[in-house]
C-alpha cells in the first residue's frame, strides 16, 4: 500500500467518522412532534394527488378522516387520469368532507404530480391565508394525531413548511438496502438548524409523501406552478418557499405516518431511476462527482478493511454506526441492515448511473408517462437534494 493510498484512506475514514458525529447531532436536533397536540384552530385542506391508486386510496382516506383535533378538515382527491377505478373508490367514501376533482391533463412544461397538486390547491373555495395545506400521497397512512402534530410543529417553531418524514416500510432486500438512504443522506449531510434559516437551495430536504405548508407561504412561493417541471417537486417547493422569504425543514414523522414507497427491486429501480438524475445535480459531471464522493467515504474504507487496514475498519465501523443512528431515529430497521451499508452505496451508484443515462437518452417513464428531458444544470454546492 503506497503512502498516497494510506493518506487517502485515512482522509476517507476520518470523513466517515465526522459524518457519523454529524448524524448523531442531527438526530438530537431533528424537530419532534408533541406527544399530545392541541386542536388546530383553522381550516386544513388535504390534497391527495392520485393516479391509478385504487388499491391505496380508501385506506389513505380512512386514516385522513380519522384525524383528531382538526375540526375544520376538508379533503380534495385529484384523480390524475386514473384507469383502474380510483375515482369510483373515492366516490364510494360516505363522507361529505371528501371531494373528487378530475384533473385536467398536464400541459406543456408540467409534470403530472405538480399539475395535480396545483389543481387541488386551486379548487379550494374561499381559501384564506390562514389556511393550512397538506399534500399527501395515497400510499401514506397517517396516525390519528398526525395533522394536528405537524401543524403544532409548524406553529411552535415559526415555520412556513414542514415535511414530516414518514416511517419508511420495507419488505424485500432491495427495499431494505436502498430505501433508508433517503433519510440517511439528509441526516448525514444536511445541517438541520442552518437549513431552517438559510435560503440556500442546496440546504433543503423534503418528502412529498407528507407536506404541510401555510397557505400564505404557498401562494407567495407561486405554489406548484413554480415547480411545474420538477421531478423532485417536494424539494423544489421548499426551495421556492425559502426563496419567497419563508422557512421550512424536514421534521420527524416516524410516529405520525408510515409509507411503503416501492415494492421489490423493480419498483425501487424504476422509482429512483426516474428522479436520481435530478437529485444529483442534473448533469453527468455532477452525478459522477456525487457518486465518487459517497463511494470514497463509505466504500473505500470497508474494502480496505478486508485487507486488514485499521483505518479502513474505523471508517467502515463509523459508517455502520452512522446508518444505525439514523435508522433508529427515523423508524427504520437498524440491524443487521446497517452492516450492509457499503452494499447500499454500490446500489445507489448503479441507480444514479442508470438514471443519468435514461435522462440523457430521453427514455425515462413513470406511471405511463414519458418524462420530458429538462435542461441540464450544474449541481449547487452542499448535500444532494433528497425527495
Amino acid at each position: 500500500m503506497t503512502t498516497a493510498w494510506r493518506r487517502l484512506l485515512r482522509v476517507c475514514a476520518g470523513l466517515s467518522v465526522v459524518a457519523a458525529l454529524h448524524a448523531a447531532l442531527n438526530s438530537r436536533l431533528l424537530r419532534r412532534p408533541p406527544a399530545v397536540p392541541g386542536p388546530v384552530p383553522r381550516r386544513v385542506t388535504v390534497v391527495v394527488p392520485a393516479r391509478d391508486e385504487a388499491d391505496q386510496i380508501e385506506g389513505c382516506l380512512a386514516a385522513v378522516l380519522d384525524q383528531r383535533g382538526v375540526p375544520d378538515l376538508r379533503v380534495v382527491v385529484v384523480d390524475d387520469g386514473s384507469t383502474d377505478g380510483t375515482a369510483e373508490r373515492v366516490m364510494g367514501v360516505p363522507d361529505a368532507r371528501v371531494a373528487l376533482l378530475p384533473a385536467t391533463p398536464p400541459g406543456p412544461g408540467w409534470l403530472g404530480k405538480p399539475n395535480a397538486c396545483a389543481q387541488g390547491a386551486a379548487a379550494i373555495d374561499q381559501a384564506s391565508p390562514d389556511d393550512v395545506l397538506v399534500f399527501l400521497d395515497a400510499d401514506v397512512r397517517l396516525m390519528p394525531d398526525a395533522i394536528a402534530s405537524a401543524v403544532a410543529v409548524l406553529d411552535e417553531s415559526a415555520l412556513d413548511l414542514v415535511s414530516p418524514w414518514p416511517r419508511q416500510l420495507t419488505g424485500s432486500a432491495a427495499e431494505r438496502l436502498v430505501q433508508p438512504l433517503q433519510q440517511w443522506l439528509w441526516a448525514t449531510l444536511l445541517p438541520l438548524r442552518l437549513a431552517e434559516r438559510s435560503p440556500r437551495p442546496s440546504l433543503a430536504a423534503a418528502n412529498g409523501q407528507f407536506l404541510v405548508v401555510r397557505r400564505a407561504a404557498y401562494d407567495r412561493a407561486g405554489g406548484h406552478a413554480a415547480v411545474r417541471g420538477e421531478v423532485i417537486e417536494d424539494v423544489a417547493l421548499l426551495r421556492a418557499v425559502k426563496a419567497a422569504g419563508g422557512r421550512g425543514v424536514v421534521v420527524d414523522g416516524s410516529t405520525l405516518a408510515a409509507c411503503r414507497m416501492y415494492d421489490g427491486w423493480p419498483g425501487v429501480r424504476d422509482g429512483y431511476t426516474k428522479s436520481l438524475w435530478s437529485a444529483v445535480g442534473g448533469h453527468p459531471a455532477a452525478a459522477a462527482g456525487v457518486a465518487a464522493g459517497l463511494s470514497a467515504v463509505w466504500l473505500l474504507p470497508p474494502l480496505a478493511a478486508l485487507t486488514g487496514s485499521r483505518a479502513g475498519l474505523v471508517g467502515y465501523a463509523a459508517g455502520v454506526v452512522n446508518r444505525a443512528v439514523v435508522a433508529s431515529r427515523t423508524g427504520a430497521r437498524a440491524w443487521p441492515d446497517s452492516l450492509a451499508h457499503p452494499v447500499s452505496i454500490v446500489l445507489l451508484d448503479v441507480l444514479v448511473a442508470r438514471s443519468v443515462a435514461g435522462h440523457r437518452q430521453g427514455s425515462l417513464r413513470w406511471r405511463g408517462r414519458t418524462l420530458p428531458r429538462a435542461v441540464d444544470r450544474r449541481a449547487t454546492s452542499g448535500a444532494p437534494s433528497v425527495g
